[in-house]
This record gives structure tokens, C-alpha cells and sequence, in this order.
């Protein structure tokens, strides 16, 4: 008798774990640089993003989406290689355009302060 193999819940599971840990690290680093940052905003490194720390724990984040995503397509069926391959190029994709995006909301509150990012 066949048995049909479980979908690996497991490594979306781990996967959404690891990503939510290193979020909440990533969030509290942000949340001390920009403390950090108005209290010195003169200094060369004011609102920037080069702390290693800051980048290990946002390319920790990348790594658990990454896992996530690839575990959700294996649950859909999806080959190993296909499914991890393309959950890898989303989240290159989408990790580099956030990172991007960030740096640049922190040299726009550099320049004219919080007030600078609102809607209206």
C-alpha cells in the first residue's frame, strides 16, 4: 500500500519562526538607531543603515522568509529546487527593494525630520 507523504508544514513553520524572531530584532536595532540618531544627528552616521548587527538581523529576516515562502510552495506541490529557487528570487528581490526603500526614508527624516514623511 502507497502512503502519500505529509506536506512540509514544518518548514514553513520554522521558516515563519526564524523571520518573526529576527523581525523583532530588526524593529527594536531601528527603533535604537533612530533614538540614536536624533540625539547626535550631526554625526557622518546619523540615519544610516551600516551597522553589521542591524544587517545580520534584516538578512536574518530575508532567511526565514525565504524558508517561509519556499515551504509554502512545497505545501502547493511544488519541486524542492523549483519552489526554493523561486522563493529565493522573491525574496533577493523584495529584501533589496526594502532595504532601499528604508535607507531612504532615513535620510528623508534626516533632512527634514519626521514631519517629512507625512501624507498630506
Amino acid at each position: 500500500m502507497y502512503y502519500f507523504p505529509q506536506p512540509p508544514y514544518l518548514a514553513a513553520l520554522i521558516g515563519l519562526f526564524v523571520a518573526f524572531t529576527f523581525g523583532l530584532v530588526f524593529e527594536k536595532l531601528i527603533e535604537q538607531k533612530l533614538q540614536e540618531s536624533y540625539r547626535n544627528s550631526e554625526a557622518e552616521n546619523s540615519f544610516k543603515l551600516d551597522n553589521p548587527i542591524l544587517v545580520a538581523s534584516y538578512l536574518g529576516t530575508c532567511f526565514g522568509s525565504w524558508l517561509f515562502l519556499g515551504g509554502g510552495f512545497l505545501i502547493f506541490s511544488f519541486g524542492v529546487i523549483p519552489a526554493y529557487g523561486v522563493a529565493l528570487l522573491l525574496t533577493i528581490v523584495t529584501g533589496a527593494l526594502i532595504w532601499r526603500q528604508l535607507g531612504e526614508v532615513l535620510l528623508q527624516i534626516k533632512a527634514g525630520g519626521p514631519e517629512s514623511l507625512s501624507l498630506d
